[in-house]
């Protein structure tokens, strides 16, 4: 396991007291329509999932399964990508609310400080595996072979200007960034701002690929804030086409659109490898080997929230994160494999599930 990994794996229990600072929601929650508490037909309150489209799939199948396989109803699972899960999550506490949130990427310190200020000051975090970013494009397009530099130069709204400042992006062309690549335009299709697959794949690809180049290096030493803005900040002259929290959408719209070249999850990828294939970045091919081992440059962890306020409210809420962490579900054999997941190693698979056997006591003792 590589040290960006472990680092990113070091800490999965997040309590979030009142101290973490308040925050006034009265214009969030002004006009809010509250939906009917979700309940099954025996009238069983069920568990609402909110958050990524990328651990979506994972978190219906195995809701799918906890709802067939227990005396509990099917729990409800809306995409809504990671920040908008978030932000719905931190609303309220209650039966009527989103028991977890998943998420593509960590919670930030102001959406803790969001749930904070609801109430909401006790939320367990667990890591359910591995994911990729890929670079896609159709099947029947040419392969691509792209550096990190070179997709920061092809979707950054500023680049240098060579004179010691910065300019729009002015590359029409994939030839004008190297004649290694296509003469074809740059049209990259791609989540909103929103998503954790969005925000992820900036600070994996766009960051190191700027400082390939010295301006950006020494935008990054002098200002790390204008720095950041730099490299997070992607052009919205067209070349960038936001295509909502819908993965399915962009390999759709690939499958139309050859030339385009779509970001998108690996588990995507996995499942419609048919119609669609992967570019190498920085000479690494998106293998299920290379994600494990955070050799690819754009691999990433998957979590889910749970808020522990909600473990009495919800009737089965432990017993279906004990499900999803067991090792019939994302362990080396398990049934989310085939869905894409890249598994944990042994020993952090294991932390997880004490994890989730301490929220079932706790949820007990309430």
């Amino acid at each position: 396991m590589t040290a960006r990994f472990g680092s990113i794996l070091a800490a999965f229990v997040l309590v979030c007291a009142a101290a973490c600072g308040r925050t006034d929601l009265s214009e969030l929650e002004t006009g809010e329509v509250i939906p009917p508490p979700p309940v099954s037909a025996d009238g069983t309150q069920k568990i609402r999932i909110v958050g990524s489209s990328t651990v979506a799939p994972f978190a219906t199948t195995v809701a799918e399964r906890f709802g067939a396989t227990t005396r509990y109803p099917t729990p409800i699972v809306e995409t809504t990508g990671t920040g908008g899960g978030f932000k719905t999550f931190c609303q309220k506490i209650g039966p009527d609310r989103p028991s977890i949130s998943d998420a593509s990427r960590m919670i930030t310190e102001s959406e803790q400080a969001l749930c904070a200020g609801n109430g909401i000051t006790e939320i367990t975090a667990l890591s359910v595996g591995y994911d990729g970013i890929v670079l896609a494009n159709a099947r029947q397009a040419p392969l691509l072979d792209l550096t990190k530099e070179q997709v920061f130069l092809a979707l950054a709204a500023h680049v240098p200007d060579g004179k010691g400042g910065f300019q729009p992006n002015p590359y029409k062309n994939w030839s004008e960034i190297s004649p290694t690549l296509p003469d074809e335009p740059i049209m990259v299709l791609g989540p909103p701002p929103t998503s954790g697959t969005r925000d992820a794949f900036t600070e994996l690809g766009m960051e190191p690929g700027a400082l390939a180049l010295p301006e950006l290096v020494a935008l990054k030493q002098a200002d790390p804030d204008a720095f950041k803005l730099r490299t997070h900040t992607i052009r919205t002259d067209g070349a960038w086409i936001d295509l909502g929290e819908n993965d399915t959408a962009i390999i759709q719209s690939l499958i139309k659109t050859p030339t385009a070249v779509g970001v998108l999850g690996y588990s995507f990828l996995e499942q419609n490898g048919d119609r669609v294939k992967a570019a190498h970045l920085d000479g690494v091919p998106v293998t299920f080997e290379a994600i494990a081992s955070g050799e690819y440059g754009l691999s990433r962890s998957m979590y889910i929230y749970v808020k522990d306020q909600n473990l009495p409210l919800v009737p089965g809420l432990a017993e279906f994160v004990k499900e999803f962490v067991s090792d019939r579900a994302m362990g080396p054999d398990g049934y989310l494999l085939e869905k894409g997941l890249i598994p944990l190693p042994d020993d952090l698979r294991e932390a997880q599930q004490e994890i989730a056997e301490h929220l079932q006591a706790k949820g007990a003792r309430k």
